[in-house]
């Protein structure tokens, strides 16, 4: 597949401002200026790039627990994205929902939630809603691999196989379930797999290669705008932090099981040095572009976080505001 000079450099910056963001994020909470649970993304910046660049502000994304790359490659504002998670009115759920509970209707953001495998119904519903429309927009779940263990997925999975919904089921399978390996809690490792008995076309794939997963996310979203059903797309990656918070939890640590080893092969397949090299060895930026391209994403994620400090919390007598009250 060939891959325009602007494409390519469109990846690169969004993969960036993602990893940017959080590692920025990370030492905040490190520091004690975050106070919410904070699950980041870095590492996994190839999957919500590359699936996201062929979508538009119609087609709709519900995330998980770890949205915060899916939040911005839709196109949401780091401005309210950063404000969010430090709990102010000016954050993108007005300071009442913090890192996991991202929302904006405008771009198409339409949620994410803690629960495993919370929206993979609710992103059902909204692709069942493309379809009666027929507005030729689509619906992408955007899950992890513990949630392959929840019963909703498979009945997600059945009824969109037999109504033929426009749904992508996209799993990001980065090898831990909360501190738990696959190994120890799928008798098969093979995720895709679990799309053939519905007859659904599904792919397994590097999701640290953002230029593959552009490439197969293309044949996906091609296929569910052409009226042929859903698409299940295994991203295969990795979670360069812990499973929540910014510590590295290596093995022999209080909460982690990960092997040092493991995570230094997996460093090694870091998706924004991958494709720095694909493009200084195709000579489409130099290394001076690549620097200035750093430089002003660093300055744009800094203004974010001074934003969100200089915001204001949402007033006392407002707080259930925005909220639904039983």
């Amino acid at each position: 597949m060939d891959f325009s000079k602007k494409l390519i450099q469109k990846l690169y910056r969004e993969m960036l401002l993602i990893r940017v963001c959080e590692e920025q994020l990370a030492q905040a909470v490190l520091d004690g200026e975050v106070k919410c649970p904070t699950h980041l993304y870095s590492g996994q910046e190839a999957n919500a790039v590359g699936l996201c660049s062929l979508l538009n502000n119609k087609d709709i994304i519900f995330g998980s627990h770890r949205s915060h790359g899916h939040f911005l490659a839709k196109g949401g504002s780091i401005n309210e994205l950063i404000a969010e998670i430090y709990g102010k009115e000016t954050g993108c759920s007005k300071g009442r929902g913090g890192s996991m509970h991202l929302i904006d209707p405008k771009i198409g953001m339409a949620g994410s939630v803690p629960i495993v495998g919370g929206t993979i119904s609710l992103a059902l519903g909204s692709a069942l809603g493309n379809k009666i429309r027929n507005d030729k927009s689509l619906t992408i779940s955007f899950f992890g691999d513990g949630a392959t263990g929840e019963g909703v997925l498979y009945e997600s999975l059945n009824f969109a196989a037999l109504k033929k919904l426009p749904i992508i089921f996209a799993c990001e399978n980065n090898l831990y379930s909360t501190h738990l390996s696959i190994k120890e809690c799928r008798i098969n490792e093979n995720i895709s797999a679990i799309a053939n008995p519905f007859n659904i076309k599904s792919f397994s794939i590097d999701g640290n290669d953002v230029l593959k997963v552009y490439e197969v996310s293309k044949l996906a979203v091609d296929h569910c705008r052409q009226g042929l059903g859903p698409v299940f797309i295994e991203f295969k990656t990795y979670r360069y932090r812990g499973h929540v918070g910014a510590d590295d939890n290596i093995q022999g640590s209080h909460t982690d099981i990960r092997p040092q080893s493991e995570v230094d092969k997996w460093f090694k397949k870091d998706p924004i040095k991958r494709l720095e090299k694909f493009i200084l060895n195709k000579k489409i930026l130099s290394s001076r572009n690549l620097n200035e391209i750093r430089l002003n994403i660093d300055k744009q994620v800094n203004d974010a976080f001074s934003f969100a400090k200089i915001s204001p919390f949402p007033k006392k007598g407002e707080l259930n505001k925005y909220v639904y009250i039983d």
